[in-house]
């Protein structure tokens, strides 16, 4: 509970505005709550009405987007852009393709963009947009045609000194290259920096797939190296999800030297005790957009079962949720807490629920939140834009040294912030004061508040 009577004040207003939107509440709750520490003595921010200008958007746009199927029967869908924040740059953040894309949900991750994106110490503000449209069991032609509607729109608020989308759930490779191509004809400019999570032949960059799961992993290492002694080597994981960012995940913890068991999908998940074995999953997910159930028909030995959720009773060392925001409730920390982990790392956007936490923090487990866990992709999108600006490509080996710095950097960052504080050890504390901290400076000294 909010102890600054300016912070519940500035909370209380925030509720009265968007009462039905609880993922945004949520995460606007949780940083408050962290600035606790430090309000109380920065007068200057109630003074300039720092924290309610942190906290409301720049500006939402809103959009339809009409589209034609392959059998000629025209749809609509609501398309937004969220720009958050451009204190310290131009606004970053992904586009999500999916059915449960809200108003509520892009506001929170929009929210968390700014502070991640100021983690990663690269000029770039937060944002984050999308559609309510299912790319799922839609042809090429469809996606092609409903992205070429949704940027008809966007381009006119969108570039590479200004916006730039990345791609989130949803949104891969195919629907970057549709996104671009349209921007293209309608601007008439070759403006790769405009777009992000690009082609490696039009602009992209090598290492950005692999860049979410790569730095997660990274982080983690470096956690448990500083505050355990400790590494991933010889140690159990579960990993939730088997998108881009769970298969590089699970790739990478293998590399520095865990065991990943378990791995899942909307519909449930599988059980290796011997250890996942990485290809078949890739030729799933990635090679035929399959489910995971297909594993245990293909692998002698692992199992299948229905509901996600319950890959959080398989006992591990490090849980690395790299699925969807609040699959970590109660129950399933509980569920970790019991099988033995030491260790919790984010790697989806906001997966652990406010109580979750709290249970990790009170069995003295590391939990490192997403904003700082997952700023991997974003931190490569950066790097993206600049080898765009420059005109060149740097090498994969160049692109994950740079990453894996970052991620240390982010660490440490966040650390010190937290022993700063007086709460050593709370990363979610840390994460929270150091991204805000940047961004209300830039903030302050622009005159923007």
């Amino acid at each position: 509970m909010l102890k600054s009577e300016y912070l519940q004040r500035v909370y209380t207003q925030v509720i009265k505005r968007d009462p039905d939107q609880k993922e945004f509440l949520q995460a606007v709750l949780e940083v408050l709550e962290s600035l606790d520490a430090i309000v109380e003595a920065h007068s200057e921010y109630e003074a300039n009405g720092v924290i309610e200008s942190f906290v409301e958007p720049e500006r939402i746009i809103t959009f339809r987007v009409p589209w034609t199927d392959d059998q000629g029967q025209v749809h609509v869908n609501r398309g937004y852009r969220i720009q958050f924040n451009s204190a310290i740059g131009p606004y970053k953040g992904g586009l999500r393709f999916h059915p449960s894309v809200n108003l509520s949900i892009l506001k929170f991750l929009g929210f968390e963009q700014v502070l991640k994106n100021s983690l990663t110490g690269l000029p770039i503000g937060g944002a984050k947009g999308g559609s309510d449209f299912d790319p799922k069991g839609k042809s090429d032609r469809e996606v092609m045609r409903f992205c070429q509607s949704f940027m008809t729109e966007l381009y006119r608020h969108i570039g590479q000194f200004t916006d730039v989308p990345a791609g989130d759930i949803g949104v891969g490779g195919r629907e970057i290259g549709y996104l671009y191509g349209q921007y293209r004809r309608l601007r008439n400019t070759s403006e790769a920096g405009v777009l992000t999570g690009k082609g490696l032949a039009y602009g992209g960059s090598l290492a950005r797939t692999e860049a979410t799961g790569y730095g997660l992993c990274y982080l983690t290492q470096e956690m448990l190296k500083c505050m355990k002694n400790d590494s991933f080597s010889g140690k159990t994981v579960v990993v939730s999800g088997s998108g881009n960012v769970a298969i590089f995940a699970c790739q990478k913890a293998t590399e520095l030297g865990g065991k990943v068991v378990a791995m899942s999908d909307s519909n449930g998940y599988i059980h290796d005790p011997k250890g996942i074995q990485l290809d078949v999953v890739k030729d799933i997910k990635l090679g035929h957009r399959g489910r995971i159930k297909e594993y245990a028909e293909r692998v002698p030995g692992s199992t299948y079962t229905d509901g996600f959720r319950g890959i959080w009773t398989i006992p591990c060392d490090i849980a690395l949720p790299c699925a969807t925001q609040n699959e970590i409730d109660q129950e399933a920390a509980e569920n970790i807490v019991k099988g033995g982990a030491m260790a919790v790392a984010e790697g989806a956007n906001m997966p652990t629920l406010p109580e979750a936490i709290q249970i990790f923090q009170k069995a003295g487990m590391l939990f490192a939140p997403a904003k700082a866990a997952n700023a991997g992709g974003v931190a490569t999108s950066a790097l993206e834009m600049s080898q765009n600006s420059m005109r060149y490509g740097w090498t994969f080996q160049e692109v994950d040294a740079k990453l894996q710095q970052i991620m240390v950097n982010i660490f440490h960052n966040i650390y010190n912030a937290s022993v700063e504080c007086g709460v050593t050890g709370d990363l979610v504390v840390g994460a929270n004061i150091a991204g805000f901290k940047k961004v209300v400076e830039a903030m302050m000294a622009q005159g923007l508040v």
